[in-house]
């Protein structure tokens, strides 16, 4: 019975998601996005980047590079194995060479699916600094062709904009960024005012960014991700098996009482978003970050423009149901 259950949730969710996949392959090109992430300290960046995966096999994304902002000795690896698994191995990753955050997972989900699951990267040297990859990718884009999408610390955000010209591009960065760059996603802050780990783990950088980046910014804030629980018909689709994103809310979900009903779904919004746009699910905010302040606080000045913050539009449940149903996907053989 219980199975039965968890397979009509399953199924509720792919038809709510059928309207937006039928939109989106009358489109005619895919939005082409670089994926800068955290990738370790939470698992919501595992449904993200399996939210982009997803849309990338219908044609509605291309993932161009999976940068981390983190530098834990696997994450190379974790991001290895996740791109691979959805048939995409050769997607450029870049891992911070310099001075940045270092945080694993408590959960203990790195090490298992990186001792199961294929791939060739085996250590974080093996991989250049994500300036490196963003340039090098940027510079063959078309104009204002790139959606960045950041579920991480703005580590190399700014370190992208600060740098100056090189083989790939005689541009410097903030340059390079306002040509190639069509819009910046990035679950990140608390809004109208707030602390968020996102910004509070790097603040100099995340402040540099906030005030600097040339091109639109939409933030999905901390409120908008933190009720949408996602990840539960996914641990009990009995149809799905040896597959990396399950076992990762699988070890990860009965460690911590908050996620009985699954795991807040942060990321995988800015994900969403990203890809299909903001209109299908929420509405803006029009306004700008004015400071981060030394406790982490976000600051929101409404009198000025450029950046934007999410609010609800569709309900919870109904975005519950389309990202439950991305994050089950499983890889189209290529």
């Amino acid at each position: 019975m219980k199975r039965t259950y968890w397979w009509c949730l399953f199924l509720a969710g792919l038809l709510l998601l059928s309207p937006v996949i039928s939109a989106a392959q009358q489109s005619r090109k895919p939005v082409h996005v670089i994926f800068d992430t955290d990738i370790g300290p939470d698992y919501d960046d595992v449904g993200a980047i399996t939210v982009l995966h997803a849309l990338a096999d219908s044609g509605q994304a291309k993932i161009l590079a999976t940068v981390a902002s983190n530098r834990y000795p696997k994450i190379a690896e974790v991001l290895d194995v996740f791109n691979t698994y959805f048939g995409e191995p050769n997607i450029p990753i870049g891992v911070p060479k310099g001075p940045s955050v270092e945080l694993k997972d408590w959960q203990g989900w790195s090490d298992a699916i990186v001792a199961k699951y294929p791939h060739k990267i085996t250590s974080n040297n093996q991989v250049p600094d994500p300036v490196v990859v963003y340039r090098s990718v940027l510079s063959n884009q078309p104009d204002h062709s790139v959606t960045v999408v950041s579920t991480g610390f703005f580590t190399n955000l700014a370190n992208l904009l600060e740098s100056g010209p090189d083989k790939y591009s005689p541009l410097n960065g903030k340059e390079l960024v306002e040509q190639k760059v069509k819009r910046l996603v990035s679950m990140a802050g608390k809004f109208p005012s707030g602390a968020e780990f996102n910004v509070d783990n790097d603040i100099p950088s995340s402040n540099y960014v906030f005030a600097n980046w040339p091109t639109q910014i939409i933030f999905s804030g901390f409120e908008i991700g933190v009720k949408i629980k996602t990840g539960i018909p996914l641990i009990h689709n009995d149809h799905i098996e040896n597959d990396p994103v399950k076992d990762v809310f699988s070890i990860s979900i009965p460690k911590a009482a908050e996620d009985k009903n699954g795991r807040s779904s942060w990321d995988e919004t800015a994900a969403l978003v990203a890809v299909k746009g903001v209109s299908p699910y929420f509405k803006l905010v029009p306004g700008h970050i004015s400071s981060v302040d030394d406790g982490g606080q976000v600051h929101w000045d409404t009198t000025r423009t450029g950046q934007y913050y999410l609010r609800d539009k569709k309900s919870v449940a109904y975005i519950t149901g389309v990202i439950n149903a991305l994050i089950q996907h499983q890889p189209v053989r290529k």
